[in-house]
């Protein structure tokens, strides 16, 4: 893999992890690791081409998930004119968010710390999220006189509703990873002790199953979010008939029927 100055990346036995690698600054984007990401997840592109990668594992270094934007690149002098913030997002956050959805494998949130901002919403942007018991989510847009962007104004309300949603967005308070998952803004929380293993646990869990059918379920669910019901009834059909011809599923009923373990490739 490359060599890379804000992040790092690997692949070991179907887990490709990304690790947000800026820990004295709590791992607080800057347009670097924007590039670095992107050439990350091209190089995640070929493993998964290769039926080399399975899932994705984004979490951070040192003490936090992700601080949101390093602000020190914004910094401006007397009469610079303003940042043309979106720019940064039609640049930056958009296609990273994208891309975490277009992913055709489960993508995991490990929030080993703090998640701020806009480290915050990329936390959400993934299919599963499991923090820490001490990790903090906040949205801390409204201390800057911003509103939540890397996709917080969409997943927000759905997640926890709009009462939830506009109360965190305006008052910028943080939220415990257990309110986090009572609210149903997350998956899971685990102590910060059990932490590490359950993750690593998790993420083999879902390397060694069928990750073809983990990639249509994730196409269908969020594209229930928005569909109508006739709409989503179609695309169900046209996946499962897709899935249904699938080597997995195959070995699944075979799996079954034999009352063993299923051995799934992931096509």
């Amino acid at each position: 893999m490359a060599d890379y100055t804000t992040i790092s990346f690997s692949l070991s036995e179907g887990v490709a992890t990304l690790t947000l690698n800026r820990p004295d600054r709590l791992n607080a984007f800057t347009a670097l690791m924007h590039e670095e990401i992107r050439d990350a997840l091209s190089h995640l592109h070929a493993a998964i081409d290769r039926s080399e990668a399975r899932v994705l594992l984004l979490t951070g270094a040192g003490r936090a998930f992700c601080a949101g934007q390093d602000l020190g690149e914004r910094r401006r002098k007397p009469g610079d004119p303003a940042p043309d913030l979106g720019a940064s997002i039609e640049n930056n956050y958009k296609p990273l968010v994208l891309a975490l959805r277009a992913l055709p494998l489960p993508v995991v949130a490990a929030v080993n710390g703090v998640a701020a901002g806009a480290g915050a919403s990329l936390a959400l942007a993934c299919d599963l999220v499991v923090a820490k018991e001490s990790a903090k989510f906040i949205q801390a847009f409204s201390k800057l006189g911003l509103l939540p962007d890397t996709g917080g104004g969409w997943s927000l309300p759905r997640l926890v509703g709009p009462a939830r949603a506009m109360g965190m967005a305006l008052l910028a308070e943080p939220v415990s990873a257990s309110d986090a998952k009572a609210w149903g803004m997350i998956w899971d929380f685990v102590s910060d002790e059990q932490f590490d293993d359950a993750v690593a646990e998790l993420v083999a869990k879902l390397a060694s199953g069928p990750t073809l059918g983990y990639a249509r379920t994730k196409q269908a669910i969020w594209s229930g979010v928005n569909a109508s019901l006739e709409e989503q009834l179609n695309l169900e059909r046209d996946l499962m008939r897709e899935l249904g011809q699938s080597e997995d599923y195959a070995e699944g009923v075979s799996a079954f029927a034999e009352k063993r373990p299923a051995n799934f490739k992931g096509r």
